[in-house]
């Protein structure tokens, strides 16, 4: 059942707009070490004391409402029309130094636009993605895998985040834009500072460079990929709106696609249910993948959006022009949604939801399937090096992202690449 929002409310001076439970306690800190290492406790405990809508910080002096309330979320999901994704007006108060900002300022993309606008550039970036082949992503996949599997595989330790998932990530992105590696290497490493909200403004400085050097090379030299189809594109992107647009690309396709990897390995290696399962064929990995994107997607908390004046919801003020935050995580898990049942279950809110979608979920889930599968069929004996108590996540308000994954395993040969027919 999804909620139905009330209409707008109109402002008058005696009602006092304010953040919702602002009465009854602190905001809650979504940048702390606390939220990342215990999320789900967080959530409960923000479910008992507020409810639906919570007051939250996504940096220092940086309030926010955050949805963990199902139907709530996806109302607002499909309502762009009180509550858009632009937030110019936000962001003329927000410091040039804040941490959160690069991910969340106003750029000209479908995810940070509405009406006409958005449509124009939705249309673009679909064009490209349509245009891609899976089993020619399949095949990537694979070499790929592969080749990194073989750079390991013979040691019988491993960090499969920087050593696997990280890699395979940007290399199959790269791959499928048309990006060679030398340019493909400074691009992940400005989104990498993008996300982690360290020296960012620099990251994207690096990132937009690169992004340019690739645009040029496309134009004059196109290719069968979605660079090249979105340059084609009857939208007529100049080159800015290009380097905008690739930028949301990479950003989904790299991180995202690692922690979507990386979580569900975590899961695999850590419950007894999916690594009998999955290793001796009694799961799918698909259903590993559906679990996490239920209670670990690879965005925890995103899909923002900034109401055009101050919004009534379920007895909660909403103001004008200040984030509302759609946490997947929180809402995915609402008791009020939630059965506990994940296996073919998809109506998780990880790929958000209404015209911000994500457009690119089957060849998320080609790739994540495809990496974890080509690593438990050649280290069948894989496990985790640490306890998993032991394990770190990385802060942050908006990926569910751990520092490192170590394993160790049987030392093992090098594998055969099906493609080249060499190991």
């Amino acid at each position: 059942m999804t909620a139905t929002l009330p209409p707008d409310q109109p402002e008058t001076p005696s009602v006092a707009y304010a953040s919702p439970g602002a009465a009854d306690g602190p905001r809650v800190p979504l940048y702390s070490p606390e939220f990342s290492s215990d999320p789900h406790r967080v959530y409960r405990d923000m479910r008992h004391r507020y409810g639906s809508l919570v007051p939250v910080d996504l940096a220092p002096g940086v309030p926010a409402t955050l949805v963990i309330g199902y139907n709530h979320a996806v109302a607002i999901l499909n309502d762009p029309e009180r509550f858009p994704a632009d937030p110019r007006v936000w962001e003329k108060n927000i410091p040039s130094d804040c941490p959160v900002l690069p991910m969340l300022q106003y750029r000209p993309t479908s995810v940070h636009s509405a009406g006409a606008e958005h449509a124009r550039y939705r249309q673009a970036v679909t064009a490209g993605l349509a245009g891609v082949d899976l089993h020619a992503v399949h095949t990537t996949a694979e070499r790929i895998a592969v080749s990194l599997i073989n750079t390991f595989c013979e040691v019988g330790t491993a960090d499969l985040i920087s050593q696997y998932a990280f890699p395979l990530s940007s290399a199959v992105v790269n791959d499928m834009l048309g990006c060679p590696a030398q340019i493909g290497q400074r691009v992940a490493s400005g989104m990498a500072a993008v996300f982690e909200g360290i020296e960012a403004q620099q990251g994207m400085q690096m990132f937009s460079e690169a992004i340019v050097e690739l645009i040029a090379l496309k134009r004059a030299q196109p290719g069968d990929d979605i660079t090249t189809r979105m340059l084609n594109h009857p939208a007529e992107l100049d080159d800015m709106e290009m380097v905008h647009q690739m930028a949301n690309l990479y950003g989904g396709g790299i991180e995202p696609q690692q922690n979507l990897i990386i979580n569900t390995l975590l899961l695999i290696l850590t419950d007894d249910r999916f690594a009998g399962g999955v290793l001796g064929g009694g799961l799918a990995t698909r259903d590993a993948l559906d679990e996490v994107l239920f209670n670990d997607p690879p965005f925890a908390n995103h899909c923002p959006s900034y109401p055009r004046q101050p919004s009534l919801i379920d007895g909660v003020w909403l103001p004008a022009h200040q984030p509302v935050i759609i946490s997947m995580a929180g809402c995915n898990n609402d008791p009020a949604v939630n059965i506990g049942e994940y296996k073919g279950n998809r109506s998780h809110l990880a790929w958000g939801a209404g015209p911000h979608a994500c457009p690119a979920r089957s060849v998320a889930y080609l790739i994540a399937q495809d990496a974890i599968d080509q690593l438990l069929d050649a280290l069948p004996d894989i496990k985790l090096a640490v306890p998993d108590d032991q394990l770190t996540w990385r802060p942050g308000p908006f990926h569910r992202s751990l520092t490192s994954l170590p394993v160790v395993f049987p030392k093992s040969p090098p594998l055969m690449n099906v493609v080249t027919g060499q190991t």
